[in-house]
């Protein structure tokens, strides 16, 4: 197993229990099924048989993940690290998919002529999308209307439908 009594003891009341399910002693097996797929970095089929069914604990997981289980769990093991005088910063961490880094953050370099035409143009159409103005086509132009025709972007060659 991968958990000690001890960390079961801390974990298991984090771990809801259904009225038809999960069975409260297979808890821990699946709970440890979890850790192992995460470990090992192993697909969910190809996890050993001692945690349960593949299927089963890969279901309990998304219900556990979906019910915020694994945020409370965290929340827990720090405010016990905080009561013992024991919190380590190294628990927080940032997302680095949700941070906004400047262009140059990135090794992107312009000069700043261009970053100047660049920001223009992006205020000016934030302006004018907010504004709700008329839809532009893939090469930033206004769509030409013919007076008297209907402008249909299913037109053929000649201005016909159909």
């Amino acid at each position: 197993m991968q958990l000690t009594d001890n960390e079961w003891e801390f974990i298991g009341p984090y771990l809801p229990i259904g009225e038809y399910g999960p069975y409260p002693e297979r808890l821990r097996q699946q709970f440890e099924g979890v850790i192992w797929r995460f470990k090992t970095g192993g697909q969910w089929r190809e996890m050993p048989q001692e945690f349960g069914a593949w299927s089963t604990v890969s279901n309990r997981f998304r219900q556990w993940r979906d019910a915020g289980v694994f945020e409370a769990l965290l929340e827990g093991v720090i405010a016990e690290a905080a009561q013992r005088g024991e919190v380590d910063l190294s628990l927080a961490s940032i997302d680095s998919t949700t941070a906004r880094a400047h262009h140059d953050a990135a090794g992107m370099h312009l000069s700043e002529d261009v970053l100047t035409a660049l920001e223009k143009a992006a205020a000016e159409e934030e302006k004018a999308r907010s504004k709700g103005a008329a839809p532009k086509n893939k090469t930033g132009r206004e769509p030409e209307t013919i007076p008297g025709r209907k402008n249909d972007d299913a037109s053929d060659v000649d201005g016909n439908s159909g």
